[in-house]
């Protein structure tokens, strides 16, 4: 991880946020731009100004190994989501999904260098991955209302003797993005006693369990049922819903209300608001019992 972030010590021309924020930042140019009047709610141009790119890629390898559609399509809304949560607000524009897998092992179409093996029954195959998952990570993509317009495939088996093969069983499902936000919106500010914490979405639910400390676990080793749980449910529609608050915050410019926010991921609630507490070195009151539940128990 040092050596990557070395490129951007050696050469930090045009990157206005790197390493520090939910996406990373360069510089882009000025843009007029067409939104939502804060106070009408009519759409009109603004003046011009000057603007700038989020980029982000990230991995969601173990769910798209238990569950290819869910996995791949909560990978697509999580960058998603880093990307409205970039500074003050940015907006989603692009994605971008990618693939390594192993040998694809198409029953009706066998390949030379397809050496039958063991296989783990735990992980979704090859095949399978590549018939759900794009689809799934395209479905996220369209119903959230961003195109889907890169992405790659790899498939790759390495047999090293004794009973060795090198290979992506447990697959590689890269999520990615581009977005854009305003260049007065890319710093965020701490937050001050007395800030409001506000948690915008869906309600809690007992699936997405343990997701984080099971895409470091070799699929097989916990309970299979864990393996289930720990795969999120997609909710493109109320993603959606939250990118058109941001929206309309950001709008206001230099008075958006937004000091600083993440999204929920890994760790959920219990992570997200004490790492938004953290960051701007407060302390805060969670309440839990007000947060909305779909299971009662």
């Amino acid at each position: 991880f040092r050596m990557i972030k070395n490129t951007h010590q050696q050469t930090p021309q045009h990157t206005l946020s790197a390493y520090s924020d939910n996406a990373a930042v360069v510089a882009g140019f000025p843009a007029a731009r067409y939104r939502p009047d804060p106070a009408s709610g009519q759409y009109r141009s603004e003046p011009v100004l000057a603007s700038a790119f989020c980029i982000k890629v990230e991995t969601h390898n173990h769910p798209t190994a238990i569950a290819p559609f869910p996995g791949a399509s909560t990978g697509a809304g999580g960058e998603i989501r880093d990307e409205g949560a970039t500074g003050r607000g940015g907006k989603p524009k692009a994605g971008l999904t990618g693939f390594s897998v192993s040998h694809l092992r198409i029953p009706t179409l066998p390949q030379p260098w397809e050496a039958p093996r063991a296989l783990n029954p735990r992980m979704a195959p090859a095949l399978d991955i590549m018939l759900d998952g794009p689809l799934g990570g395209a479905a996220f993509n369209n119903e959230f209302g961003r195109p889907n317009l890169l992405g790659y495939f790899r498939s790759f088996e390495l047999p090293e003797g004794q009973g060795l093969t090198r290979a992506y069983d447990k697959p590689i499902m890269l999520a990615g993005g581009l977005g854009a936000i305003d260049q007065n919106q890319v710093e965020k500010l701490r937050l001050q006693p007395g800030d409001a914490v506000i948690v915008l979405g869906g309600p809690a639910m007992l699936i997405g369990l343990g997701g984080g400390a099971a895409s470091s676990v070799a699929s097989g080793e916990s309970a299979e049922d864990l393996d289930f749980a720990s795969v999120q449910r997609d909710n493109p529609e109320m993603e959606r819903r939250c990118q058109e608050v941001i929206d309309r915050c950001v709008a206001l410019g230099l008075d958006n209300p937004i000091r600083w926010f993440h999204d929920v991921g890994a760790g959920g609630l219990s992570n997200a608001i004490p790492e938004l507490l953290h960051d701007s070195g407060v302390g805060g009151v969670i309440d839990l019992g007000k947060v909305p539940a779909d299971d009662p128990s």
